[in-house]
């Protein structure tokens, strides 16, 4: 299933019922899952997390950002927590058989139809910022509310990324896309809240610290308290961060109270966490019960499976081999045209081909999923031709018998090329097209997954004509030949054509 996670935060954490509606119009779109909500009275803030497929999270995000500038009127917000608008900043998380890039256009989307129907200025951050010193939330977000109030009009680094250059009762929102982050508070004994702002400097990556953290001190609950986002945990983890602000504390002659996680952790930093402080350096990923139930995998087994086909490759085995390259080479063209799309939309420069832009990545990921389930499905296919070829061969009726299996699952061996070389021909098409409208800073790229499609292409009619030596008077084996030489002869011109395009626009 296709699953993307969204954490929307909401400058409201006293009033309940504003609370409760704004959950409730997220709750009122389907194929969406409210996981967690949590509101704090002090930062006045709440932090709403929900899932689903895409469309469904993408329209449950307009939901609650509609309900919350309808409720909440940032001229009469008061709280501890930084804030610049009702809905202050919108992430997009993937979770399942999503990819970054999906997330970073499910923003896009969002942001421009917010500007468009709510009249909210919207700024981009994280993996889908359009500028560089938009990255990081806090740096858009310097000022608050009050602050971007009165310099968006004139100010150029506060010009909204889309929507008006004025603020109106629901202030401006943040959208954006990124990886699993863990909002984490240490509360200290102390109500001193000068030593929880010493000790976040010294914490957070912007001083000099964890590079992963980011953290200010505030005054909660009477307790001072470092508030903390680690943005990678796998790098700056839990606990070296909670034994630093413990030996931090010391030096000020205060210790932990207690620590809280606001909203959802990933089991993978609790399993760190534990190993770390019971110091079990062995415990194995089979040896956690859910693992086992649910088959979960670790993401370091995640990770290493992303390096092993070069390797299986490089096996000198049957199989994976040409057919599985072929399609490897194919995806790669895809990612290489949808990186070059990707740089062009959100820029002023290509505003008037934007739209045809997003129709080409729509076109293109499907394409991109195909060729990379391809990789592996060729390789399998192959097994069919080892199993026929192992059949007994003793009588004239087995070898009849033997032959007609042989010829059948080398039939279906020579589909998954081809298929391969039709996706790497629609491709190639894409690609052409960016090297014509696409970033011009990126060119080469588009280029390059170009020449890359028809890398995959010629590798995959080799495996189709290998599958199918000694069958030229099989029909179907001849019209699988026919089919590659018709699209062999426009995958040439097209290349020519592509080549000629990207030298006039790199003046080569």
């Amino acid at each position: 299933m296709k699953i993307v996670e969204c954490i929307p935060n909401f400058s409201e954490g006293r009033r309940p019922e504003v609370v409760k509606a704004i959950v409730d119009a997220v709750a009122a779109v389907e194929g969406v899952r409210i996981l967690d909500y949590s509101s704090d009275a002090d930062h006045n803030r709440t932090v709403l997390t929900f899932v689903g497929d895409p469309k469904a999270v993408e329209e449950g995000a307009f939901a609650c950002i509609a309900k919350a500038a309808e409720l909440i009127n940032l001229n009469e917000h008061h709280g501890e927590h930084p804030r610049m608008g009702a809905t202050d900043v919108v992430p997009f998380v993937p979770i399942s058989d999503v990819t970054m890039a999906d997330c970073i256009e499910m923003a896009r989307r969002l942001g421009k139809r917010v500007a468009d129907e709510l009249n909210i200025p919207i700024y981009f951050y994280e993996e889908a910022a359009i500028r560089k010193d938009r990255v990081n939330l806090e740096d858009i977000r310097r000022g608050e509310f009050e602050g971007i109030k009165e310099s968006i009009a004139t100010d150029p680094y506060k010009e909204p990324d889309l929507g008006p250059k004025a603020l109106g009762t629901a202030g401006a929102t943040v959208i954006g896309a990124r990886q699993p982050l863990i909002a984490y508070n240490i509360f200290l004994n102390t109500d001193d809240v000068s030593i929880a702002q010493k000790i976040a400097r010294r914490t957070r990556h912007s001083n000099g610290g964890f590079r992963f953290v980011k953290g200010i001190g505030l005054l909660v609950d009477g307790l001072a308290q470092v508030s903390m986002n680690l943005t990678d945990y796998r790098r700056s983890p839990m606990a070296q961060v909670t034994e630093f602000v413990r030996r931090e504390a010391q030096r000020y002659g205060v210790g932990i109270h207690h620590t809280e996680i606001i909203g959802l952790v990933p089991m993978r930093a609790m399993v760190n966490a534990g190993k770390w402080y019971m110091q079990i350096d062995d415990l194995k990923d089979e040896q956690i019960l859910e693992n086992q139930v649910f088959g979960s995998q670790s993401e370091e087994m995640l990770d290493e499976h992303a390096y092993k086909f070069i390797d299986d490759v490089a096996a000198g085995t049957p199989a994976p081999g040409g057919g599985s390259a072929a399609a490897y080479a194919g995806a790669l063209a895809a990612a290489l045209a949808l990186m070059n799309a990707r740089l062009t939309v959100g820029k002023k420069r290509y505003a008037d081909v934007e739209q045809e832009v997003f129709e080409i990545i729509e076109q293109t990921e499907p394409l991109r999923a195909a060729l990379t389930e391809s990789i592996e499905k060729d390789a399998k296919s192959y097994d069919g031709v080892m199993e026929a070829m192992r059949l007994p061969k003793g009588t004239e009726a087995e070898i009849a018998a033997r032959d007609e299996a042989i010829l059948k699952a080398s039939l279906v061996a020579a589909q998954v090329p081809l298929q391969s070389a039709r996706d790497c021909l629609a491709v190639l098409k894409l690609a052409k097209r960016m090297c014509e409208i696409g970033n011009e800073n990126a060119i080469s790229d588009a280029a390059a997954g170009a020449h890359m499609a028809k890398a995959g292409f010629m590798a995959a009619g080799l495996n189709v004509r290998i599958n199918l030596l000694g069958y030229d008077d099989v029909p179907e084996a001849q019209a699988f030949k026919s089919e590659w030489e018709d699209m062999n002869k426009e995958v040439e011109a097209l290349m020519h054509e592509t080549i000629a395009i990207v030298h006039e626009r790199m003046g080569i």
